[in-house]
């Protein structure tokens, strides 16, 4: 009988759960509604369903061993997640893992989505054999995933690595967590955005795309106009890169990773964000770090990544019990 584990992904709007084996084949999965404006209670009926549902779809017999989870605000000591801003209607508290765990019978593990990210790069990707490392998630915001001999950095409370809410800009744009002047305002996919919005006002236009405002324009547009030679929106690519460089400059002379890795949809634009990046990084390390960290793209492709990273929590926690 194969052993195997679940990864389970929550994200604002939808839920990714897959069954994964040890080498990181996704053998069914699918996605469900997070329904996060509605109770948790509704959530947890439609994730149970849907297990039950890919059980039944798997061909052959199988061994489910633990659960793994990602999600905003997660919290790996407690199994919690908690006063996550684009999950309203759950509460400020919600002790998932122990809710799954005890309807399963089985081990679950729970962590932020950008620290499964990173598990997920340790085993089945890029930074396999790595054990310093750092993962951006670049989303809608900026995630953080930071590996240190081996194991995942989460601090005395859980919640380490909030790479995203470092200071960029002193008293500079208004950030969901209530500070101003985060990184994800300036680096994320809708801080491109805005990036854009403000170079497309300080040149008067100058784009194609100064038709579109901030709620109708988006990352990928801005990606296309730029490979069709839009200055305004290769400049705010460049503006990005630079400002995501100088700070992976500062996590360079904090943690001295091996390698630092973008994940997620903006990573997919290449080198328009790995070249401002990588010039604004080398330029802002400081000599005594200078050309020992990596810049790498993640090479995890699909729809299955998140789920991968979540199995990946499973299977950790469950190779510290042997």
């Amino acid at each position: 009988m194969k052993e195997v584990t679940i990864g389970i992904d929550i994200g604002g709007t939808n839920t990714k759960i897959g069954i994964v084996d040890r080498e990181g084949s996704c053998l069914v999965y699918k996605s469900i509604e997070t329904a996060a404006d509605q109770p948790v209670e509704v959530f947890l009926s439609l994730l149970f369903k849907a297990i039950e549902d890919l059980k039944e779809t798997l061909t052959e017999p199988h061994d489910i061993k633990a659960v793994g989870i990602g999600a905003p605000n997660g919290n790996y000591y407690a199994g919690t997640i908690e006063k996550a801003a684009n999950l309203k209607g759950w509460g400020d508290y919600v002790p998932l893992a122990n809710i799954i765990s005890e309807r399963l019978g089985i081990p679950v593990s729970l962590t932020n989505d950008a620290n499964a990210a990173a598990l997920g790069e340790m085993k089945y990707g890029v930074a396999k054999g790595m054990k310093n490392f750092i993962v951006i998630t670049l989303g809608t915001g900026l995630g953080s995933g930071i590996i240190v001999n081996g194991d995942l950095l989460y601090g005395h409370d859980g919640f380490a690595g909030e790479f995203g809410h470092i200071n960029v800009v002193p008293n500079g744009r208004q950030c969901g967590c209530g500070s101003k002047g985060c990184l994800e305002t300036y680096v994320s996919a809708t801080g491109l955005v805005r990036n854009m919005i403000e170079l497309i006002a300080e040149n008067n236009g100058g784009s194609h795309l100064d038709q579109y405002n901030f709620h109708t324009i988006s990352s990928k547009m801005i990606f296309d106009a730029a490979e069709d030679g839009d200055p305004i929106a290769a400049q705010a690519f460049e503006m990005t890169g630079e400002i995501l460089g100088k700070a992976l400059a500062d996590a360079i002379a904090i943690f001295s990773p091996e390698a630092i890795i973008l994940f997620g949809g903006m990573a997919s634009s290449g080198d328009r964000i790995m070249e401002p990046t990588r010039r604004a990084m080398e330029e802002h390390t400081i000599r005594v770090f200078k050309g020992k960290t990596k810049l790498l793209i993640s090479d995890l492709k699909g729809d299955n990544t998140a789920i991968l990273g979540a199995s990946a929590l499973a299977w950790q926690e469950l190779d510290k019990t042997k």
